[in-house]
C-alpha cells in the first residue's frame, strides 16, 4: 500500500485582515486595504478586526487607545463594511488570539522569526530596547488568521513574509500533531492597482500616517477644503503628461498622482494618461482634486457622523466580538484537545 497525499483543506472559505489602531487613517489606507475590504464582504466570509493588541507593540497612550480602536472602526463603516455582512471586533475582545499565539510560539522556530524583516527595519541598530512583542508580533497575526480558519488575507508586499510565516506554522502544527489539514495554509489576495500610494510630497516615500508633514496625505478625516488643497500642493514636475506609461519611468511624482486619479476613478492609468496627455499638472491637478473631493469627502463626512456616537460603535464592536468568539472558540477548543491540554 503506498502513501496518500493528506485531501486538501475542506473548510469554509473566509478572509481575515485587522488594522492597527495607531494613528489616522489615509488615502493610501483607503485604496491599499478598506474599499477592497467593502468589496470582498460580499464575495466570502469576512472577518476585519481592529488590531489592538498588535498596536502595544510601539507605546500607546491608554487614555486615547479606545478612541483610536472606534475610529478605524468607523472607518471600516463609513467605506461600506456592513456589519450585518461582516464581522466587524477587536482584536482583545477575542482572548482566543492571544491564547492561541502561546501555542504557536511554541510551534514556530527561531529562526523563522529572525529572518522577519520588518523587525529589522522597526528596531534598527537598537533591537535590544525592543519589546519582545514587536519581535513575536508575527506569530500573533498567525493565531489571529487561523483561529478562524481563514483561507485568504489581503497582503500587500510589506505583509507577505509574514503570511508565508503563517503557512509554515500552519504546516508545521498539522505534521507536528498528526493533524492534516487541520490548519489551512491561507492564500495571499493581492491587492493590485492603488496598493502603493506614495506620499504627496516625496513620490519614493510611501504615503505614512507617521510622516511629520499632514501635506504628504489626505486623512479619511480631512473636509474637502483640505483635500482640495493637498492635492494642489502636492508636489509634480514641470514636464507636461506623456502618452505612455512607460514614459513616466523617473518620475515619480507624476506615476502616484496618476495611480492616484486611476485608483479612485476605478480605471487603468493607461488610461488616464490618454485623456490628460500633453496638459501639465496646472490642468491635471484641478481635476483630480474634484475627483478626490467626490470619493473621499463624504467617507470623512461619514466618519465624523458615526464618531459623534461612539456607543453606536461600541454596540456594532461588541456583536462582532460575539460572532468572532462563537467562531473562534471552536477552533481553540480542538487545538487544546490536538495539543494535550487538561480539559478538567
Amino acid at each position: 500500500m503506498t502513501d496518500q497525499a493528506p485531501a486538501p483543506y475542506a473548510g469554509p472559505q473566509r478572509v481575515l485582515s485587522g488594522v492597527q489602531p495607531s494613528g489616522d487613517l489615509h488615502l493610501g489606507n483607503y485604496l491599499g486595504a478598506l474599499v477592497k475590504f467593502a468589496r470582498l464582504q460580499h464575495k466570502i466570509e469576512t472577518f476585519i478586526f481592529v488590531a489592538d493588541l498588535h498596536a502595544i507593540t510601539a507605546w500607546q497612550d491608554p487614555a486615547k487607545l479606545k478612541d483610536q480602536v472606534r475610529e478605524i472602526a468607523a472607518a471600516y463603516l463609513a467605506t461600506g463594511l456592513d456589519p450585518k455582512v461582516a464581522t466587524i471586533f477587536a482584536q482583545s475582545a477575542v482572548p482566543a488570539h492571544a491564547e492561541l499565539a502561546w501555542v504557536f510560539n511554541c510551534v514556530a522556530r527561531l529562526g523563522w522569526l529572525d529572518r522577519m524583516t520588518q523587525f529589522k527595519d522597526k528596531a534598527g541598530k537598537h533591537k535590544e530596547r525592543e519589546s519582545v512583542g514587536l519581535y513575536t508580533y508575527p506569530v500573533l497575526q498567525a493565531a489571529d488568521i487561523l483561529v478562524y480558519k481563514a483561507t485568504h488575507v489581503p497582503v500587500g508586499e510589506d505583509q507577505r513574509q509574514h503570511l508565508e510565516l503563517t503557512r509554515d506554522i500552519a504546516a508545521k502544527f498539522n505534521h507536528d500533531f498528526e493533524a492534516p489539514n487541520f490548519f489551512p495554509l491561507p492564500d495571499a489576495l493581492t491587492q493590485g492597482p492603488g496598493a502603493r500610494i506614495m506620499s504627496l510630497r516625496d513620490g519614493a516615500v510611501k504615503m505614512s500616517k507617521s510622516d511629520p508633514s499632514d501635506n504628504s496625505r489626505i486623512n479619511l478625516t480631512d473636509d474637502a477644503d483640505t483635500i482640495s488643497q493637498k492635492i494642489r500642493k502636492a508636489r509634480t514636475d514641470a514636464d507636461v503628461l506623456p502618452e505612455k506609461l512607460d514614459d513616466l519611468a523617473g518620475r515619480a511624482e507624476a506615476q502616484n498622482l496618476i495611480g492616484v486619479y486611476a485608483a479612485l476613478a476605478g480605471r487603468e492609468p493607461q488610461d488616464v494618461l490618454t485623456e490628460f496627455a500633453g496638459q501639465g499638472f496646472g490642468a491635471f491637478k484641478p481635476k483630480l482634486a474634484d475627483l478626490a473631493v467626490s470619493v473621499m469627502g463624504p467617507i470623512g463626512g461619514e466618519m465624523r457622523r458615526l464618531l459623534s456616537d461612539p456607543a453606536e460603535i461600541d454596540r456594532i464592536l461588541g456583536a462582532g466580538a460575539e460572532r468572532a468568539r462563537e467562531v473562534a472558540a471552536p477552533t481553540l477548543a480542538e487545538v487544546k484537545r490536538i495539543v494535550g491540554y487538561w480539559a478538567g
